[in-house]
């Protein structure tokens, strides 16, 4: 890295505030009951792509972004931007980009054993479930943020970070029962 570039990026901050951690530890029959009721939970989860257009309260989209927010990053950079997008102009906007995209997926990218392999699923590139859902959450990957003074910093694991934190609104927003009605969450991975 020239001289240039290196000046360009933060140094490790020193001033981190400290939470501390708490613990409490529950019986070993409430532990066993709660891991059984959670996979249980997780385990009705279905992809679908038929998607009600019945309005979500914002604060329940609110708190699933920040549940999955609570994802652990490299370094602690947390990595991702969420996006909420309601406008019917701009969710449609973004229909036809995906779609755009998707066909160029499944025309010449994914490769003929790929497509096979979704054609049990009855799925291509058409996408209307993402006109008709009231919410799109978009998830951005950051390969680098800023500090407060403008510096780059580097988000270390940006990939798998973004990765965890997706596989966390998906268990948040099947705690709320909805995630097969209607919210349409769209993972960008941005490099």
């Amino acid at each position: 890295m020239k001289e240039a570039e290196a000046d360009e990026w933060q140094e490790s901050e020193e001033e981190v505030e400290h939470i501390p951690f708490s613990h409490s530890r529950y019986p070993e029959k409430e532990m066993v009951k709660r891991s059984q009721e959670f996979y249980e939970l997780l385990n009705k989860r279905r992809s679908v792509r038929f998607i009600s257009n019945e309005q979500v309260p914002m604060e329940v989209i609110d708190n699933v972004i920040k549940a999955a927010g609570t994802a652990p990053s490299g370094a602690h950079t947390e990595p991702w931007t969420f996006v909420v997008v309601k406008d019917p102009d701009v969710k449609h906007k973004i229909r036809e980009i995906i779609e755009e995209e998707e066909e160029i997926n499944y025309l010449k990218r994914m490769g003929p054993r790929w497509v096979t392999d979704l054609k049990k699923f009855r799925t291509n590139w058409i996408k209307e479930y993402l006109d008709t859902a009231p919410v799109l959450i978009l998830i951005f990957k950051q390969v680098h943020g800023f500090s407060a003074n403008g510096k780059k910093k580097i988000h270390y694991y940006n990939e798998i970070s973004v990765s965890i934190s997706c596989g966390i609104l998906l268990a948040a927003l099947q705690m709320t029962k909805m995630v097969t009605k209607q919210v349409a969450f769209v993972s960008f991975l941005i490099l």
